[in-house]
């Protein structure tokens, strides 16, 4: 019994074969892929950026102010309002204006801020007064030490405090705590906003006491 041998195929016969079939998946709009791929889902929202105004933070009546609260490792400014009665000395507006703004850095952040990840690290309320006998003229006096507060803590207040009406605009804030201590100027910096963490906010004493 004789056995036929069937003819080899040409060598470029197969890849011809493999070409044509990707012409024909391409064609039904597949792509051919040899690894899954899976990304996972989309972000619901962009981290430390609020999607639109938070309304449940600003409605209050007041002086528009803003506070600087903690997201990711930086200081991020946020929108807020500051009520203040009229017919108040410059001195006591002062006061006034810090202690609402400490005052709102010991709320928690609104769920819209909680969503997108910022979060405060002044836990308990800080009461403010003006300077005493002594003090530089712009003296906000503290019941809780400066250095007592937590880096975080005291970056959050010295950067909210110093780019507001309670400061003189220039950037720093003079500060002491509630014992006889003497005041020091605070200066919020660039390397203060982005790490506060790791830099604390630079003072020098003022004044005395």
């Amino acid at each position: 019994m004789t056995v036929r041998r069937l003819p080899a195929l040409p060598r470029f016969a197969v890849p011809a074969a493999l070409t044509a079939l990707l012409a024909l998946l391409a064609g039904c709009g597949i792509r051919p892929t040899e690894v899954p791929t899976d990304f996972g889902p989309a972000p619901s929202r962009v981290r430390c950026s609020l999607a639109e105004p938070d309304a449940s933070a600003g409605t209050a009546a007041g002086m528009p102010a803003q506070v600087f609260l903690l997201c990711g490792s930086s200081l991020v400014a946020v929108d807020r309002t500051v009520r203040v009665p009229d017919g108040a000395s410059d001195s006591g507006r002062r006061v006034l204006v810090a202690q609402g703004l400490v005052d709102q850095l010991a709320q928690p952040p609104s769920g819209a801020e909680k969503e997108s990840g910022y979060t405060t690290d002044v836990r308990q309320r800080v009461a403010v007064t003006g300077p005493r006998a002594g003090d530089p003229e712009e003296t906000l006096r503290l019941d809780t030490a400066p250095e007592d507060l937590t880096s975080y803590a005291l970056a959050q207040v010295v950067c909210t405090l110093s780019d507001s009406a309670a400061a003189e605009g220039d950037g720093s804030v003079v500060l002491a705590g509630p014992a006889d201590s003497s005041a020091r100027r605070y200066t919020c910096t660039d390397e203060v906003r982005a790490r506060p963490g790791s830099n604390e906010p630079p003072s020098r004493r003022v004044g005395g006491g």
